[in-house]
Formats: C-alpha cells, sequence, structure tokens
C-alpha cells in the first residue's frame, strides 16, 4: 500500500496537499500538527506525541503532512513516499503571511481550540519569523535524511513551485505511482 508523507518549510502548503493526496486516492490523511499541539499551544509530551503518531499511522495506507523530527523513526520508515514542497523563499513567505492573517481575522480553530493571533504574524516567536529562519535549515536536513541509507527506500518527489505540485496532483493515480 502506498504511505505519503508530505514535508516543507512551514507555511508551504503541506496539509493543504496531503488532503488533496488523501481525496486523490482515497487514503486517509493524518495531520501531525493536530497529534502534536494540545490547547493553549502546549507542545504534547514527547511519549504521547510518539503514541499519536504510531496509532495514527498504524493502517496500510495513509498521507502524513508534518516536519516533526521526534517522528522520522516511525513515519519515514514506514512511508513508501515523501513529496517534498521545496518551493522558494519569497513563494513561502507569501504563503504563511497570508494563511497565517487568514487564520487571524476569521478566528479559524486550528487544534485543541488553539487559533492565530498577532504574536503568529509579529516577533520572534511567530511562526512567519520561524519559516524564515527555519528555511534553509530544513532544505540541508531534508537533502540529507533524503541521501541516507536509512531512507533510500523512499520514492522522492521534490517540487520547486506550486505549479509544479498542482500538475503532478492532477496525473496522479494509484497506477501511477508505480
Amino acid at each position: 500500500m502506498y504511505r505519503f508523507v508530505v514535508i516543507g518549510v512551514s507555511g508551504c502548503g503541506k496539509t493543504k496537499l496531503a488532503r488533496q493526496i488523501s481525496a486523490r486516492v482515497g487514503i486517509p490523511h493524518v495531520e501531525l500538527d493536530s497529534l502534536f499541539w494540545e490547547a493553549n499551544w502546549q507542545p504534547a509530551a514527547r511519549t504521547v506525541f510518539r503514541a499519536r503518531v504510531q496509532n495514527a499511522t498504524a493502517g496500510e495506507a495513509w498521507v502524513v503532512d508534518g516536519n516533526y523530527s521526534q517522528s522520522h523513526d516511525i513515519v519515514w520508515s514506514r512511508a513508501s513516499h515523501i513529496v517534498w514542497l521545496d518551493y522558494g523563499l519569497l513563494t513561502i513567505m507569501r504563503r504563511v503571511t497570508w494563511r497565517t492573517l487568514r487564520r487571524l481575522f476569521s478566528q479559524q480553530e486550528l487544534w485543541n481550540g488553539n487559533r492565530e493571533s498577532l504574536r503568529g504574524i509579529f516577533g520572534r516567536n511567530s511562526i512567519v519569523w520561524y519559516a524564515f529562519t527555519s528555511y534553509r535549515r530544513h532544505r540541508v536536513r531534508y537533502a540529507a535524511l533524503l541521501a541516507s541509507r536509512e531512507f533510500n527506500h523512499l520514492k522522492v518527489r521534490r517540487f520547486g513551485s506550486p505549479k509544479e505540485a498542482s500538475a503532478w496532483l492532477q496525473s496522479l493515480t494509484l497506477t501511477s505511482l508505480n
């Protein structure tokens, strides 16, 4: 069966693409953020988070989105495909800023009652700042992980633009994955 992991910098569109893959090929979607974040933006204890991830990925097929290194050994080791949204920094910054603003103004509930706040846009603890400062680090880390023997079983799709990812999604069928 097919097990996808969608990775990329915060705000690149991992969850949206994972949901689209899920709908397109008819397999469950697992959003790691929903397993990690408790109420009031408190992270779940490591053991709790790992148990949740283990349970959520126990099935034969799934598509997971998220970047949590503390779950790579669980998720990546069982995955069949990595979909890497490796977009340029300007694309990332535009997307994460607009997403954060949209969530702030709509007061959309995210996970366990959490919502975006003005701190989510401005300041050193914001998701926008995190996306900017972690961009290069994530790219280097993913390239190294995907080059390692540990994960050479994965079929990797690396997209440099949303247009590339969209074209691939439109052509995606279970038979096209072989």
